[in-house]
């Protein structure tokens, strides 16, 4: 088992508000961004073409801006269960160490990507192996 060690309460407490405070942000992005490809999908499905013309290019450019919004949201989610773990991190007071070495993780890049659980060598294996 990996010995992680303890960073300083009251950096805990700096990451924690700045976690906290990315999370509120990234929260009202995805409602904001699903919300407008939602009422966009629910004015085409209730039959409201008022504001469509039925040319077939302005149909496939409102497709695509749908398709991108929630493909948006989808990673906006993904960040925001990153950021989820990072604050139980802090909870256990295991944050600021590489998950899988125990590094510790330099305070800029925590600064940069607070919720990063790697240190730089494990995060680009990672993504060798996501590619």
């Amino acid at each position: 088992m990996l010995k992680i060690k303890r960073m300083k309460k009251e950096k805990l407490v700096f990451f924690g508000k700045l976690l906290d405070r990315q999370r509120g942000e990234i929260s009202s992005e995805i409602r904001h961004l699903g919300d407008g490809a939602l009422n966009k999908t629910l004015r085409e499905s209730s039959g409201d073409l008022s504001s469509h013309t039925l040319h077939m290019a302005d149909l496939a450019t409102d497709n695509y801006d749908r398709d991108f919004s929630l493909s948006l949201v989808s990673t906006e989610q993904k960040v925001l269960n990153k950021i989820d773990e990072a604050l139980k991190r802090i909870e256990d007071k295991t944050y600021g160490y590489c998950i899988k070495c125990g590094k510790k993780l330099p305070e800029k890049r925590l600064k940069a990507m607070p919720y990063a659980e790697l240190c730089i060598k494990h995060q680009e294996e990672e993504e060798n192996i996501n590619k």
